[in-house]
């Protein structure tokens, strides 16, 4: 990769400054946080914040919060990441959080700031991603080892419409719109692919991790990225029928991922390292790593907001951590 100027070799000289953070409403004792997102459309980082009951909408710019409540609301935090609102997606028109603790799906609309109506789930919910090509929402129920669909009305109302099978999982949820397919993993170390459509996993592909968590995807590259446990990075190629392209030992404890389709960068976050890394992604496949920053013990979800900023989960202080990525886009 030529045209990376920092390598696994020279983390510490690249690395950047300590950055700031960003306090959430009802922070303390601690937030449960989870999935991250980003959306362009609101020009906002979404923030399930846990425990609090709250979906946060951060400004990249101001670091102003928006606070949306109704969903549980607990006093304690006992740790993980299994209580209340901890799941985010934007459907382009409302945004669809899952609340752990009631079990339910979550319809929001954000010009409102409240909740508007809403669907009980059949098992105890992880990811929620907006499936734009079918109008569904899909959360995943790894208690159940199954994906429940809904459909939207016109008001936002969730109807379920079905399910997807996935024994050993899933774990995490990637939708890929150029294939049609949707991505998630199973638990010992494994990816499948499942057809939007026909709703069934179509293919499974071994992914190298000892235990398998974030995606993420560049569907134009057919690059598919896995988050091991132990702190590995794997690149899978979808079109190779999940080829293993790359890896790299960026973090030590990883679990949320998130990709810039605009710079070719990936945020990884170690729970354990409490540090957070970027990692360079070629046209054909090499990874690199371009450098770390310091983060949190407990770290282990972030997104990036497509223009450089890099938010980190700081669990133990419920708030968001502020990171600059300073690495030129890979153009090679």
């Amino acid at each position: 990769m030529k045209t990376l100027a920092c390598t696994a070799l020279l983390v510490a000289a690249c690395a950047g400054p300590a950055g700031t953070s960003v306090d959430l409403p009802d922070g303390s004792p601690g937030i449960g946080f989870d999935d991250l997102r980003y959306s362009a459309r609101l020009g906002k980082v979404l923030v399930p914040a846990g425990r609090s009951g709250a979906l946060d909408l951060i400004d990249p710019a101001s670091h102003d919060v928006t606070s949306i409540g109704g969903f549980t609301q607990m006093d304690d935090y006992g740790g993980g990441h299994d209580d209340s609102v901890t799941s985010v997606d934007d459907t382009g028109r409302w945004l669809l959080a899952t609340d752990r603790t009631a079990g339910r799906l979550e319809v929001v609309d954000p010009d409102q700031g409240a909740i508007v109506t809403g669907a009980a789930l059949g098992g105890h919910p992880d990811y929620v991603r907006w499936v734009a090509e079918t109008d569904e929402a899909w959360v995943t129920e790894p208690g159940l080892e199954q994906i429940e669909i809904f459909s939207l009305a016109g008001d936002g109302t969730p109807t379920r419409t079905g399910t997807v099978a996935v024994p050993g999982g899933p774990e995490s949820l990637v939708v890929d719109p150029v294939r049609h397919r949707a991505y998630t993993h199973l638990w010992d170390g494994a990816t499948v692919a499942i057809d939007l459509a026909a709703r069934e996993v179509v293919a499974t592909w071994d992914n190298g991790c000892g235990d398998s968590r974030g995606i993420a995807l560049d569907p134009d590259l057919g690059f598919l990225f896995v988050a091991c446990q132990e702190g590995k990075l794997v690149l899978l190629d979808v079109d190779q029928d999940g080829a293993n392209l790359a890896e790299v030992w960026p973090v030590d404890g990883s679990d949320v991922i998130d990709y810039s389709p605009a710079l070719h960068h990936v945020y990884t976050a170690g729970q354990i390292s409490a540090t957070v890394a970027v990692v360079g992604v070629s046209s054909d496949g090499d990874l690199a790593i371009l450098g770390e920053q310091d983060a949190a013990l407990g770290s282990h979800c972030v997104v990036g907001d497509g223009e450089g900023g890099i938010y980190v989960c700081d669990p133990d202080a419920g708030r968001i951590l502020v990171r600059d990525d300073p690495f030129d886009p890979i153009t090679d």
